[in-house]
């Protein structure tokens, strides 16, 4: 592991640290399954604590896709503007998206490309397609979440919120971002994220309460999903379901990943709740050591471990 990690975690920093690579590191490991089959991951790595970054799909070992580069680009603007500064973060996802990056949701490019400002793309984007509960806000979300976790319930729940606002027009993406958010803020703390669902539940815009109690319910199950794990519903729900079902941060990311389907996002949502939960010593270091995240639109930057841990550190204070 290297130095600046060992620093972190000596200061403190352990939750927040494995909330921001534990999402990476799940969404990179995630990448060379997506749209492959259920329990792809055991059929490869049959055994717990087996399996280095494999690669496959178009992805290089250990490469981040567009769930990171996004994340990343959102906490560096945290951390850069010192709070929440929405057209700031606007800018650099349309400068990053103009890039070419390997990966791109197709709602999130058709609002980036749109031309229209920052604060309507997104909404005039949703009165013409009345598509946007897509999981492309909350696949972004671990940094934010770090950052606004020591304001409380209602501040981070609220830019989480704003966050997904901009590239989401249906309340729908905006309310499981913000779930994502409240989550992660109670497992910093050290308290149960699972015991806190009910709670944030009664936080959540009442038109969306019910089909979230559904989704994030104990007895729940990913197969019970109406729509695919691609959508904002199933991959909270399926993240949820992860965690609650397992004891560690790789039994909950290779849950996440067989399921099948979106594996990129839901490992990546699911591994900054299990990092948040766990700690950053729980996150293998087979799996951080190839970790890389290229930022398209960004000269020639490729964030490594150590990078990743400096900009958790700096978002969480």
């Amino acid at each position: 592991m290297t130095e600046p990690l060992r620093t972190e975690r000596h200061l403190g920093n352990e939750r927040a640290l494995g909330a921001v690579i534990g999402s990476a590191v799940g969404d990179a490991l995630g990448a060379p399954f997506e749209f492959g089959p259920e329990n792809a991951f055991s059929a490869r790595f049959a055994e717990p604590g087996q399996g280095g970054m494999c690669g496959g799909g178009g992805w290089e070992p250990g490469e981040a896709t567009d769930d990171t580069q996004m994340a990343v680009l959102v906490g560096e603007s945290l951390v850069e503007c010192d709070g929440l500064e929405l057209p700031d973060v606007f800018r650099r996802f349309q400068r990053w998206a103009a890039a070419g990056p390997k990966d791109i949701g197709l709602q999130t490019e058709a609002v980036l490309s749109s031309g229209d400002p920052w604060d309507t793309a997104a909404a005039l984007h949703f009165q013409v397609s009345q598509r946007a509960a897509g999981n492309g806000a909350l696949m972004r979300a671990a940094t934010s979440a770090v950052h606004f976790a020591r304001y409380g319930r209602e501040v981070t729940m609220d830019a989480a919120r704003r966050l997904a606002a901009l590239t989401h027009g249906d309340r729908a993406a905006w309310e499981g971002t913000a779930v994502f958010h409240e989550l992660v803020r109670v497992a910093l703390s050290g308290a149960d994220p699972l015991a806190a669902v009910p709670d944030t539940l009664t936080a959540v815009h009442p038109d969306h309460r019910d089909r979230y109690a559904v989704v994030l319910a104990p007895n729940w199950h990913p197969d019970q999903a109406t729509e695919f794990n691609g959508a904002v519903w199933p991959c909270l729900g399926s993240a949820v379901w992860a965690l609650r079902g397992t004891s560690s941060y790789e039994d909950a990311v290779r849950a996440a990943i067989d399921l099948g389907g979106d594996t990129d996002t839901v490992a990546a949502v699911t591994g900054g709740l299990a990092g948040a939960v766990y700690g950053i010593a729980a996150v293998p270091e087979r799996w951080t050591a190839a970790l890389h995240v290229p930022l398209p639109g960004f000269g020639e930057r490729v964030l490594r471990v150590g990078e990743l841990a400096e900009l958790a550190r700096r978002l969480s204070g």
